[in-house]
């Protein structure tokens, strides 16, 4: 049994909010097609990121990536 990788899911995006302590808001947008009518769309959704040092700010773009809950609405790590 030798190493094994283990791919989480990571999502790309911008950092829209840094007011809390060690936490950031990432929205991520997704480029979508309706099913019946095949019209592209975007959606965008936001993901609370765990940031321990507080250096990411409004407006830079980050990588996060799944993990354990860290709290009730914090399931995903900063990157990069």
């Amino acid at each position: 049994m030798g190493k094994e990788k283990i791919n989480k899911q990571t999502l790309k995006g911008v950092v829209v909010s840094d007011k809390m302590q060690k936490t950031i808001v990432v929205s991520v947008e997704q480029l979508k097609e309706h099913p019946l009518y095949r019209r592209k769309y975007m959606t965008s959704k936001k993901y609370k990121a765990h940031d321990p040092e507080n250096k990411h700010k409004v407006g830079d773009k980050v990588t996060i990536v799944a993990s354990r809950p860290i709290s009730k609405g914090k399931k995903w790590i900063v990157l990069d």
